[in-house]
């Protein structure tokens, strides 16, 4: 009976001391990902014949924190032109690429790589760069980029609230890489 009654104190113990536990409210730069093709994640597991059958695999997938224009002037001001940009907001965005690709007309193997630009008024320098799991820019290496090509800037046609990534299909052996916010969108061309 004694057993009973502290394995009971136990137990009730336990179950408070988990409410009892704090967990972190949301980040005020959310982390969001990107697929392409944008269903990938989904449809390999529960439609695989939506995505060209059961082996069917991924092109790029990118994972980066969102950021907020609230309010805020951002590239040339918040975001310094000319200078190193994380791509996002936290820890360096990262890009997997599951297959050998070209981004803006350069080859790139496959592989996991911290996604950098270098923004300018007229055009960013998108960077490919093999140091990852860092905090933003702040410990950045020219000597361990993988890749840079130059990208040309457009004009949004409305405010973008928070940064995004997003993938658009040109056809069945490209797509390109959207990257917007505020008032800016600039196209990276993927093709494999």
């Amino acid at each position: 009976m004694k057993s009973r009654f502290s394995l009971l104190l136990l137990v009730l113990g336990f179950g408070l001391n988990l409410q009892a536990q704090k967990f972190p409210g949301l980040d005020k730069s959310p982390m969001d990902v990107s697929y392409y093709p944008h269903d990938f994640a989904h449809d390999r597991k529960f439609a695989p014949d939506k995505i060209g059958g059961e082996n069917a695999q991924a092109v790029v997938r990118v994972i980066y924190s969102r950021p907020a224009k609230k309010e805020r002037e951002i590239f040339g001001k918040l975001i310094s032109f000319g200078k190193v940009w994380r791509v996002g907001a936290n820890e360096a965005t990262e890009i997997k690429l599951y297959q050998d690709v070209t981004l803006g007309g350069k080859a790139v193997k496959a592989g996991t790589y911290a996604l950098f630009a270098i923004p300018d008024q007229n055009e960013w320098t998108i960077i490919l760069n093999t140091d990852l799991d860092v905090w933003g820019a702040y410990s950045y290496q020219e000597s361990k980029d993988v890749l840079r090509v130059k990208v040309p800037v457009k004009a949004a046609e409305e405010v973008i609230e928070n940064l995004g990534i997003r993938f658009e299909k040109v056809n069945d052996k490209a797509a390109v890489m959207r990257l917007g916010w505020d008032k800016t969108i600039v196209e990276v061309p993927i093709g494999w």
